[in-house]
């Protein structure tokens, strides 16, 4: 937890090949930092006598195993609802302004090093920040962070990774100091133009044993009231809608769920079916409901819609209302594959049925028309 908390959360995850924890989190027993516990299982083995850390895929995470065994070595162990909890509560506490210009700076500082490609410690951010607030937590803060995220996919704006959304309070003030902050920011502008529009080529030498992860769960909505018309102040573009347009991005993330196709049905033995896979979205047209045409083991047909991204899994994006319907219609048949982080390392999630089974689904435009 030590090394956890020195070399930060992105960078020893990375070390240790984990990703997030969604279940529990170990509490550093000096520093009361949240360590994501399954991680920090597979790193401690290696520090006993004669073994080796243990990878991601060798055990299980969950109540019954890390979290019981942690417990029972005296650890506290929390789950995110407990977390979030009482960091809402603290960020209930209203921030001053300043305390959020500070923050939002923060904030602002870090998403432009991480579209840069450039690395950053966000615990070591942390607490830089704490002596300049009015006695906030570590977990308050990381929290006050997830608020600026949720700002920050209303504005259309890509978001830090990790730092999930959240609601409170003081978004219209959160929404105010971040419009007026994106002007002192001119490389931020910069760097997420170029996160959007660079040219993306498919993916090149992939293990496609590694690249299938597993699906977030869709998250239950707590906000508070809000008036049903809120003024959204100037933003000159939104991005994630023009990371969607990016058809070099979309084209290259359609390819790699087509060559992942073909890699697990030659990998059950089924040429065939295998050489049936069609990347139909460039064959046949873009406006079939589906990207690319596979099939299940028994030779049933597999619709799949590909969305990709260069973001993290979460990050939020757009579907057409034909789409939406042939999923619909489809049921059984359809899937939707999530591909993220395409430019680092692609990986995918995939869902099947409806896309409002899985997402929350918000009105983005409207068509208008005279008749």
């Amino acid at each position: 937890m030590d090394e956890f908390q020195g070399l930060g959360r992105d960078a020893f995850l990375n070390k240790y090949g984990f990703g997030a924890a969604r279940d529990y989190f170990v509490v550093h027993p000096v520093s009361g930092l949240l360590c994501d516990s399954k991680a920090i299982a597979g790193a401690a083995h290696g520090r006993l006598p004669g073994q080796s850390p243990l990878p991601a895929k060798a055990f299980s995470g969950g109540a019954a195993t890390v979290a019981k065994v942690m417990r029972g070595l005296g650890f506290e162990i929390v789950a995110p609802e407990d977390t979030d909890e009482a960091a809402a509560r603290e960020s209930r506490r209203d921030w001053s302004r300043q305390e959020v210009e500070l923050l939002v700076a923060d904030y602002l500082q870090m998403l432009t090093l991480e579209l840069a490609g450039q690395s950053y410690n966000k615990s070591a951010r942390r607490r830089a920040l704490l002596p300049l607030l009015q006695g906030r937590t570590e977990a308050s803060v990381e929290f006050k962070h997830r608020n600026v995220s949720a700002v920050m996919g209303e504005l259309g704006l890509p978001r830090i990774r990790g730092y999930l959304p959240a609601d409170n309070a003081q978004s219209d003030m959160l929404l105010e100091v971040i419009s007026d902050q994106l002007l002192l920011h001119p490389a931020l502008e910069r760097a997420a133009d170029e996160a959007v529009e660079r040219v993306a080529v498919p993916a090149d030498a992939v293990d496609f044993s590694k690249v299938r992860a597993q699906a977030p769960v869709r998250k239950h909505r707590v906000t508070e009231p809000a008036p049903t018309y809120r003024r959204r102040t100037a933003v000159r573009r939104d991005y994630l809608e023009r990371e969607t347009r990016n058809r070099s991005l979309g084209n290259a993330g359609e390819e790699f769920i087509v060559h992942f196709e073909r890699w697990r049905l030659l990998g059950l033995g089924l040429g065939q079916l295998a050489d049936g896979v069609r990347h139909v979205a460039k064959l046949d047209g873009d406006g079939l409901g589906y990207d690319v045409l596979s099939f299940e083991p028994d030779g049933r047909e597999r619709f799949i819609e590909v969305k990709t991204t260069a973001f993290g899994e979460e990050t939020p994006f757009y579907v057409t209302s034909n789409e939406l319907s042939f999923a619909r219609e489809e049921p059984e048949r359809f899937r939707l594959c999530r591909v993220f982080d395409f430019r680092a390392a692609p990986r995918f999630f995939e869902l099947a049925g409806p896309v409002e089974n899985h997402f929350f689904l918000d009105p983005a435009t409207y068509r208008a028309t005279l008749a």
